[in-house]
């Protein structure tokens, strides 16, 4: 039976380069001459941890370091920014989690979804992917054109399309 999987992954390699991008073009910026600016990526975590002086230089900082990475072809949804920042001592300090994998509620969501359009598919979880099979391959294409006007606030790839 034909199938493809739902999977919503960030490149390690690619997100690396976007954050070293980050780092140089901010060293070169008139803005920010002279400021204290941290930004570090933990491979392991996938979290991003930022520190500037203040909260106009931050919001800077995640705006550039969000179109850096999508020239790099990560999407920007993949940056969770809703954590507000923190002030410490005389340091702005943020901690942005780069999401990777579909999480439980978003498989259900993606699951709700395929199955409210009506086609004769069958859609499950596979841990962090959502694996749809059908009959036919159109089937699938429809469930593939579909999935490009829902929001659902994570980037999703299609991935093993399989006839």
């Amino acid at each position: 039976m034909p199938s493809f999987d739902f999977a919503s992954k960030v490149d390690a390699q690619a997100l690396d380069n976007a954050v070293n991008v980050v780092k140089k073009e901010i060293t070169n910026r008139f803005d920010f001459k002279g400021s204290h600016v941290v930004i570090d990526l933990d491979k392991k975590t996938f979290k991003i941890n930022v520190e500037t002086e203040d909260d106009m230089k931050m919001t800077q900082l995640l705006d550039v370091l969000v179109n850096r990475a999508h020239k790099q072809g990560i999407a920007p949804e993949a940056f969770d920014l809703s954590k507000a920042g923190s002030q410490i001592g005389k340091a702005w300090k943020k901690e942005v989690e780069v999401r990777n994998g579909i999480k439980q509620e978003d498989a259900k969501k993606i699951v709700k979804l395929i199955k409210d359009a009506g086609l004769k598919v069958q859609a499950s979880i596979h841990e962090d992917v959502v694996r749809v099979t059908g009959k036919k391959i159109d089937d699938l294409q429809s469930v593939i054109q579909a999935s490009k006007g829902w929001a659902l606030g994570v980037p999703l790839q299609i991935e093993n399309m399989r006839s």
